[in-house]
């Protein structure tokens, strides 16, 4: 294990000091991540100090990463780390590196006029989807702690301040190269994807716009199994722009995100996204179009332009063709099906008319499928009732038990982060700055597969109906 400076000679890094704070404290530590990289015995104030960016890490000195970026298809081509910075990069003896980013750690020249902290809510819900999500098996950054830091944050009331340690393979975003593009820093793209060939690509060697071409397939295919992912478990990100999508295909930004319960494709709870740019069921072509975005980027590296056009618009359409095939495929998994037929889109097709017509909750309904053949382990779980009709057809077309089971018990889990919990969790840590239930909810999130009895709060469908999730800044 080795500390590094990542990104360096990119021009993407400006020298930043984090806010000095006077009462540092560690709260919340994720123990196997600290492990993985090597920092298990570094005690509890020293990593309070670390990780809330008092200390460098070694020698590097921190910095703040520029990117600009599309906010709800509006193009700003300067918005970078407003309330971040980059303490240094982890690689492992594997090879394997790792970017350690602070978030609440204070103003930058990126901030636009911000105060740059954090509030502890924001945090605490990082800490808590970030977890969940990895279990689900979904691509995501991790955190690693968080810090109070005896500050008070003023948001619509006077709260706790925190500093969130983020982990990530990387964070070079889409926007991150728009930024260099909009410079029209040719050597400085180049550059970074060489970089990233290493970093994130198994040490592609990016010396050509043919290398440029593969890198961005390996880009495009990693995003689109982040979005199937999102959609196999109900994640609702929020706040798709392109500068919160990491090339690396991690999702980050947990700030306006949501689990969704009642089955919507128009679902929103972002209360920024008035119009449902970011609904649940958009999420696909809002990535594409992210994707697109990137291709834009990388075409000033081209001699030939319309070459250039030409061979990226080939690979936005295989985007597309990838994700329909991978999003089928993720269908045919949840409801124990081996081989997707032409037919088979009725039958999905139905089963959503009715989850939404009955506001039936996505993960339970699945859940429920998944319960019964695996015995009713959980006995709390029933098919609804609305759904008889549609279970018989079911019944018929699925695989054999043994496939259906082997299938169906990895695509579908049976508890989820439920946002009115996750919310719960927030507040005892607002008001008493801990939380006694979180431990024994975190065990169980971190085994979202394994059925069998739990509380009924853990899986029943509690969502306001004007719950409005918020960014934190």
């Amino acid at each position: 294990m080795a500390f590094f400076q990542p990104y360096q000679g990119t021009e993407l890094l400006f020298d930043e000091q984090p806010t000095k704070f006077n009462q540092p404290v560690l709260l919340l530590k994720h123990a196997p991540l600290l492990e993985k990289l090597g920092l298990s015995h570094v005690d509890d104030i020293a990593l309070a100090a670390l990780l809330s960016g008092q200390q460098p890490l070694g020698e590097i000195k921190p910095a703040s990463l520029a990117y600009s970026g599309h906010q709800f298809g509006q193009f700003n081509p300067l918005l970078g780390d407003g309330r971040a910075h980059l303490i240094g990069g982890v690689k492992l003896e594997d090879g394997t590196q790792y970017d350690l980013h602070l978030k609440g750690s204070g103003a930058t020249r990126f901030s636009r006029g911000g105060d740059g902290f954090c509030a502890l809510g924001p945090a605490v819900r990082e800490f808590i989807m970030s977890q969940a999500m990895a279990a689900l098996g979904v691509p995501t950054t991790e955190c690693l702690s968080v810090v109070t830091t005896g500050h008070r944050v003023y948001r619509q009331t006077e709260v706790p301040g925190a500093v969130v340690c983020r982990v990530a393979k990387s964070h070079i975003r889409i926007g991150t190269l728009q930024y260099l593009a909009t410079q029209e820093n040719q050597a400085g793209l180049w550059q970074l994807l060489q970089q990233l060939g290493v970093q994130l690509f198994d040490g592609l060697a990016v010396r050509s716009e043919r290398d440029v071409l593969e890198l961005f397939r390996e880009v495009c295919e990693q995003l689109v199994d982040l979005a199937v992912e999102w959609m196999r478990v109900g994640f609702i990100h929020g706040v798709m722009n392109t500068d919160n999508i990491l090339l690396s295909g991690e999702t980050i930004d947990y700030g306006p995100c949501a689990m969704m319960e009642k089955f919507d494709f128009n679902a929103v709870y972002s209360s920024i996204d008035r119009q449902g740019r970011y609904a649940f069921g958009n999420q696909p072509n809002i990535m594409n179009w992210n994707c697109a975005r990137l291709a834009e980027s990388l075409l000033v590296l081209w001699q030939d332009e319309q070459q250039g056009i030409a061979a990226l618009s080939q690979i936005l359409t295989e985007f597309s063709e990838s994700f329909n095939r991978k999003y089928k495929d993720m269908w045919a998994a949840k409801l124990g099906i081996d081989e997707w037929h032409d037919a088979d889109d009725v039958l999905l097709a139905d089963l959503l008319k009715l989850m939404t017509e009955h506001s039936l909750d996505f993960t339970n309904t699945f859940a429920a499928l998944t319960n019964t053949l695996l015995g009713n382990p959980n006995r709390t779980l029933q098919i609804p009732s609305e759904l008889d009709s549609w279970q018989q057809r079911w019944q018929q077309r699925r695989a054999s038990d043994d496939v259906a089971t082997h299938l169906m018990s990895q695509a579908n889990p049976i508890l989820i982060p439920r946002n009115a919990l996750v919310e719960a969790e927030i507040e005892q840590f607002n008001q008493s700055g801990s939380s006694e239930s979180l431990d024994d909810w975190l065990l169980a999130l971190n085994s979202p597969y394994e059925y069998k009895d739990y509380p009924e709060m853990w899986m029943k469908a509690s969502t306001p109906a004007h719950y409005k999730t918020f960014c934190g800044t």
